[in-house]
């Protein structure tokens, strides 16, 4: 398919096309010429994918382009018109000067025009549809144009039960699953099978035939049916099989009870399950499903039977097809031993049937006779769909080589070029789609993702992007619409008139900027650039601005005419927005590149009115009558993802605080409330200011600043789905909210609470009492309080005496529940708490694996604590100069990792302690004042990293330090009476043979190191010598 590329660029803009056509009212009868011209046009497009090579097909190809370009034009320009309209109007509304008539037209010359501009379009379409009959090129009947589903549009639900007579021709496909469930399924523990379909097929009905077909009755010990009708995550998923296994409402929450729990049931049995209308497609989610579902260890011969409507549900295979075995040697041989080519052909299987694969592989891969891996990416390329996904991938090589490409950035970009629409069907957001693009594209591998520790980003293969380049710039009219160039005057005029996409490095004159009229995309950046044109606002087609990466301080006011304009990506701001920014009423992601003069920052005037947002970073809340205040966010109702809202000291109370409506944005996951003013007075204004702020349940971070509230709302127990919660500074605050059953929770940091005395048994439940009634039938169960919850960190809570212990029983209504608190904690950090000494039992913590106490904790803690708490493998220990930790004598075992800091008073004998850590792996000594030597440690023989730090009075290292034959990383720093590292016993080998990293850096006193020393170093890679005066002079 050579013309793949035109054909996909060209449905895109015609499906632009007619989208916005739909949108106009205007112009009726030529509009709907156009409609029918474009939908004619696309049906000998799908036709001439296989003439291209015919002659005429190529230039009616390249005219058609180029009109259904100008097509997008007028129509865009019809839409910035309507958009200009709308605003005057609603600034009429504000100022209360409504007209009594009010036309949509009122300039005669500019409908005229553009009247003119659509007949001209018209005449030259209708012209392209003659000519393809001309050219004899067939017409194919244009399928609907195509998205991607990703979630149900109903929630329909579903049962087992049966009536045999609604079952009419459907025996032959009934007699065919059970026999394959009843044979194939023999030789594996669970066997797959899929029937899938458009809707209205019948396809939960075959289920429930084969469900209740009698050859089943005595096969299978158990049988489970579980409607779906949804996209589901994982473990509300394995949730709804064990509530359809057990006949009763799930009541504990954690992946692990769950699968336990479907464990009980399901263990050596050989059961049917049956997964009615399932929306997931993604495959590494399935595999995760089905292989936790192997590892329950059921009886061979187990089946899971899926219905869905999407083709993408993986099938599960047991053998591979005979033929598909025939090609494995021409598909290796084609691969060439590049793992891009295995990893492309991987990409371009998986989401394909059984069936398509033979297709693929016989008439595409190995029947080509190009080169394997440029064969294979086309390949790749052509079965991309629907045919949007096309136009987006070629469209990432507009970056160079090995750009971090940025996923809201890559969606925003394909946005304002028009290559995602919106779905009317089913009322999808365009970002939603064109993040199901973006999958659509990792899953193929023509995309790689690449995940760092608090960053997820994205990347094209070399010569992946040499082909998506080829692809963008097929052919001389279309190379000139998307740049990315370090100068303007490298744009030619002819092609500045038909620019679609620009990214400039350096700036722009304001006289140049109207001969970009047509541009959708700029992009300006360099630190020379320091000023916007203020003619920018010519650029009526702009739909998205970033000069986040320049100098540009200031926003001249006519770029509020960009009534277009959807994103907006800027840096640091020194004079605030634009008065007139609330025009911008497409807006739907603001970016601002928030640092501290972020706070200080004034928000536009009135932003409520962009009731598209779904991107703003932050709110700073001001003045109500100047349109700044806390309502302009009730509008919003479509904001996503993290909004952190500042100032709410500004806010008068309850009703104000509730304006901003955020129980009704599910799609935000993070926000930050921030009270400002740090030294005011509490007049309790805050905490009807917080009840007001009630987040909708979805929410998955919170973190709450500077409340001088006494005590924190009741909706907390509400936030079923939060994940992690940051509570910081609030110096009123009395008593911490109950948490313990949140089921969601895994972090949670308290900081600077200064006014909490004691943890109470209310943080567990706000029932948590221990009165086990007597009398009467009692039922025991189990209930777990942070059931969740990995990381706890209580820091600079310095009145804070005790936190105490969940009661062991708990009784409710004849009903006694065992108590289980922080199954799951790994991590507990502890710091400036002076007053702390009681805290739970340690039993409590029986995965805990980090623990940190640190700087002036009570020296009663460490002891309550590291007396009875096993099988760590870090601690850190920091005492503080008035309250030293005695001894290390009641650690039991901590496994890798051990750093002391600032004990001044710890015991010279400690390091003979650490004979008991025979797997210690990593030392930090730090500010140990009265440590002279490191004598004692010989025995760690597992060590691969010692770091010393300003042990001031430390003058002798281990007299067998080179027979660290693991140590990787050796640090010496600020011990100024260090003055010799000994010498090495002569014929001895392999010392230090593993050493990596050495520095040596303060140590006055040092006179020399011996060269014996680094004879066996042969891993060292960085040797540092700094601040050795002896040693440097001698």
């Amino acid at each position: 398919m050579a013309d793949a590329p035109v054909s996909a660029t060209i449905q895109v803009a015609l499906q632009a096309v007619v989208s916005l056509a739909a949108d106009h009212r205007e112009f009726p009868e030529e509009l709907e010429r156009l409609d029918k011209s474009a939908a004619m046009i696309r049906g000998f497009l799908a036709g001439a994918d296989k003439d291209m090579r015919r002659p005429g097909v190529q230039n009616w190809v390249e005219q058609l382009e180029d009109e259904v370009f100008k097509a997008d034009n007028v129509l865009d320009e019809l839409n910035y018109e309507n958009l200009r309209r709308k605003v005057k109007y609603q600034n009429q509304l504000t100022k209360m000067k409504v007209f009594f008539c009010f036309s949509f037209f009122n300039k005669i010359g500019f409908r005229w025009r553009l009247g003119s501009m659509i007949r001209g379009v018209n005449a030259n379409l209708e012209r392209i549809h003659r000519d393809a009959e001309g050219l004899g090129l067939a017409y194919k009947r244009p399928e609907a144009f195509a998205t991607i589903v990703t979630g149900a549009t109903t929630s329909r639900q579903t049962d087992s039960k049966i009536v045999r007579s609604d079952v009419l021709g459907r025996d032959e496909d009934e007699s065919k699953i059970v026999k394959k469930l009843l044979t194939e399924s023999e030789s594996v523990s669970i066997s797959v099978v899929s029937i899938t379909g458009k809707p209205g097929l019948g396809k939960t009905t075959l289920a429930k035939a084969v469900y209740n077909n009698s050859q089943f009755d005595n096969h299978f010990d158990k049988k489970i049916w579980v409607c779906v009708a949804k996209e589901v995550e994982i473990m509300e998923l394995f949730k709804m099989i064990l509530e359809s296994s057990t006949r009763k409402k799930a009541e504990v929450d954690g992946r692990e009870v769950i699968v336990e729990g479907i464990e009980t049931e399901l263990k050596e049995k050989r059961y049917l399950l049956v997964l009615d209308d399932l929306w997931n497609h993604q495959e590494g989610l399935l595999n995760d499903f089905f292989t936790t579902l192997e590892a329950l260890k059921p009886k061979k011969g187990s089946c899971c039977l899926v219905t869905s409507r999407l083709q993408q549900v993986p099938i599960v295979l047991g053998k591979s097809a005979k033929r598909i075995g025939r090609h494995e040697e021409q598909v290796v041989r084609r691969c060439d031993g590049l793992p891009l080519a295995a990893t492309l052909i991987g990409g371009l299987l998986s989401k394909k049937r059984k069936e398509d694969w033979l297709s693929i592989l016989e008439e595409s891969l190995l029947n080509g006779d190009q080169g394997g891996i440029k064969q294979i990416i086309k390949v790749s390329f052509d079965h991309l769909s629907p045919a949007p996904v096309k136009k987006c991938f070629a469209y990432c090589s507009i970056f160079h080589q090995d750009t971090e490409l940025e996923q809201d950035l890559l969606v925003e970009l394909w946005m304002a070029e028009g290559f995602l629409q919106p779905d009317p069907q089913n009322e999808r957001m365009m970002e939603g789609i064109g993040y199901e693009y973006l999958r659509t594209l990792l899953q193929t591998s023509l995309l790689e993702e690449v995940k760092e520790e608090r960053r997820t980003w994205y990347k094209m293969h070399d010569l992946v992007h040499d082909f998506a380049k080829s692809i963008l710039n097929h052919n001389s009219s279309n190379q000139d619409r998307y740049l990315a160039v370090y100068s303007p005057e490298r744009i030619n005029e002819k092609a500045s008139a038909s620019l679609r996409t620009l990214f400039l490095e350096g700036g722009i004159a304001d006289d140049m900027v109207s001969k970009f009229k047509y541009l959708h995309v700029l992009k300006l950046f360099g630190a020379d650039v320091e000023e916007l044109p203020t003619s920018i606002g010519k650029l009526i087609h702009l739909h998205l601005l970033d000069i986040s990466e320049s100098s540009i301080r200031t926003l001249p006011e006519s770029l509020c005419k960009l009534y277009c304009l959807q994103t907006l990506r800027i840096g640091m701001l020194v004079d605030g927005f634009p008065k007139e920014m609330s025009n911008l009423i497409s807006m739907r992601h603001l970016h601002y590149d928030d640092d501290d003069t972020g706070r200080e920052i004034q928000m536009p005037s009135g932003i409520g009115r962009w009731t598209c947002l779904q991107t703003l970073e932050f709110f700073n809340i001001g003045r109500q009558e100047e349109g700044r205040g806390i309502q302009e966010l009730g509008t919003l109702k479509d904001l996503t993802g993290s909004l952190e809202i500042r100032n709410l000291e500004l806010v008068n109370g309850k009703d104000d605080a509730e304006l901003a409506n955020l129980s009704k944005k599910p799609n935000l996951y993070r926000l930050v409330f921030e009270w400002g003013n740090r030294d005011r007075e509490s007049d309790n204004c805050d905490e009807d200011v917080l009840e007001g702020l009630q987040p909708h349940p979805n929410l998955k971070e919170l973190h709450i600043r500077y409340f001088k509230g006494d005590q924190f709302p009741q909706w907390f127990m509400n936030l079923t789905s939060l994940v992690e919660l940051r509570v910081a500074n609030c110096t009123r605050c009395r008593e911490l909210p109950t948490l313990g059953q949140l089921s969601s929770l895994q972090h949670l940091y308290l900081t600077g609470l200064e006014n909490i005395r004691s943890i109470g048994l209310s943080f567990y439940s706000t029932s948590a009492e221990e009165d086990c009634g007597s009398g009467g039938s009692i039922t025991i169960s189990r209930q777990t309080f942070f059931p969740a919850l990995k990381i706890l960190s209580l820091e600079r809570m310095e009145y804070l005496e005790e936190w105490k212990d969940a009661p062991e029983m708990m009784s409710t209504a004849g009903e006694v529940h065992v108590i289980d608190v922080f199954p799951v904690l790994e991590k507990l950090s502890i710091w400036r708490c002076s007053q702390l000494i009681t805290i739970p039992t340690p039993s409590r913590f029986p995965s805990l694996d980090v623990l940190k106490i640190k700087e002036n904790c009570h020296v009663l803690l460490a002891e309550n604590v590291l007396s009875n708490i096993a099988n760590l493998s870090s601690l850190e220990l920091s005492g503080g100069r008035s309250q030293p930790i005695e001894s290390l004598k009641l650690v039991r075992r901590p496994e890798s990792s051990l750093s002391i800091d600032s004990c001044d008073s710890l015991p010279t004998d400690m390091l003979e302690q650490l004979c008991l850590f025979p797997t210690l792996q990593s030392v930090e000594l730090r500010h140990a004042d009265n440590i002279t030597t490191l004598r004692g440690m010989s025995c760690a023989a597992c060590l691969k990293r010692l770091v010393v730090y300003h042990c001031q009075n430390l003058r002798e290292l281990p007299e067998d330090l080179y027979q660290f034959q693991a140590l990787e990383h050796l640090e010496i720093r600020g011990c100024p009476r260090i003055n010799s590292f000994g010498y090495p016993n002569i014929g001895q080998k392999g010392l230090l043979k593993s050493l990596e990293e050495f520095t040596v850096d303060g140590c006055h006193e040092l006179t020399r190191l011996p060269v014996e020393m680094f004879e066996s170093c042969t891993s060292l890679r960085e040797l540092k010598l700094s601040y050795c005066r002896s040693l440097i002079t001698q």
